[in-house]
């Protein structure tokens, strides 16, 4: 069967002066046009030709022999190159775009942006996109305790934390305790993986180790308190809603990065406040 939206090898059936039709078997009723210009040269009946298969403006069943950047089931990071009244059009390598309806968005997108997706085939029988990727990530990574991985946050749950695809295919969640800082939808971060689940699945930390953390958040005090005109209106013991907003800290690594700037006689802690020396 000729699948839609995978690479696949079919068989060249016949010849037409606009191109060759190819089928699984050289004698299958099935086939498919591949327009000349895609042809390679020599090619002849019988030959096998590695092409990918998708609908063409018309709604034809159409082969090319050019490579798209994703197959059905698979998932990639697409850029937008326009948005229009029924979604937004994505470059996946072909000459025609891919649509990303807006019911498949999690977020309005814009032109030029990048965007996490997955290809999939509608109830039109046609090539869609969705940003709704978390079906398609796979829970066997090569991913072990304390690697360092790189991914893409598809969803954000204010009960659970952020949800990652590391390297665009993988599990990954950032759960909340440790989702301290400023996360959006799309954003690529770098995190550690802090547990492999049972079932395959990471849990990540954007954060390093706490003693390895600490010197950057030491700075990031220091820098604050800098803005402060060197008098931070509060001291360690102030609220954690209070530091994640000025610091987006959690109050004990808020703690430990001021301990660190008082052993080095860089900040005196005061009743109500932090001040540098």
């Amino acid at each position: 069967m000729i699948e839609l939206g995978k690479i696949q090898p079919l068989v060249v059936q016949r010849e037409k002066e606009f191109g060759v039709y190819l089928g699984e078997k050289k004698d299958d009723k099935n086939s498919v046009l591949l327009p000349k210009k895609q042809v390679p040269e020599g090619t002849k009946v019988g030959d096998s030709l590695e092409v990918f298969v998708y609908k063409d403006s018309q709604d034809r069943l159409i082969a090319t022999t050019n490579r798209p950047k994703l197959q059905v089931g698979e998932t990639a990071v697409l850029t937008v190159k326009d948005v229009a009244k029924i979604g937004a059009f994505l470059d996946m390598g072909l000459e025609k775009d891919l649509l990303l309806p807006f019911k498949e968005q999690n977020h309005k997108v814009r032109q030029g942006e990048n965007c996490l997706i997955a290809l999939y085939v509608d109830k039109s029988q046609r090539l869609a996109a969705t940003m709704n990727v978390y079906s398609y990530m796979s829970a066997e990574s090569p991913y072990k305790k304390d690697d360092k991985v790189q991914g893409t946050i598809y969803e954000i749950n204010e009960n659970l934390g952020a949800f990652v695809a590391v390297d665009n295919r993988y599990y990954g969640l950032i759960p909340k305790k440790e989702l301290y800082g400023d996360f959006h939808l799309g954003d690529v971060i770098e995190a550690r993986v802090v547990k492999v689940r049972d079932d395959g699945k990471l849990d990540l930390s954007p954060r390093q180790k706490a003693y390895m953390q600490m010197d950057e958040d030491a700075e990031l005090v220091l820098k604050v308190i800098d803005e402060f005109d060197g008098v931070l209106p509060f001291n360690d013991k102030a609220r954690p809603e209070t530091i994640m907003r000025e610091f987006k800290l959690s109050k004990n690594a808020f703690k430990r990065a001021v301990g660190k700037l008082l052993k080095e006689n860089k900040v005196r802690i005061t009743e109500k406040t932090i001040e540098r020396i």
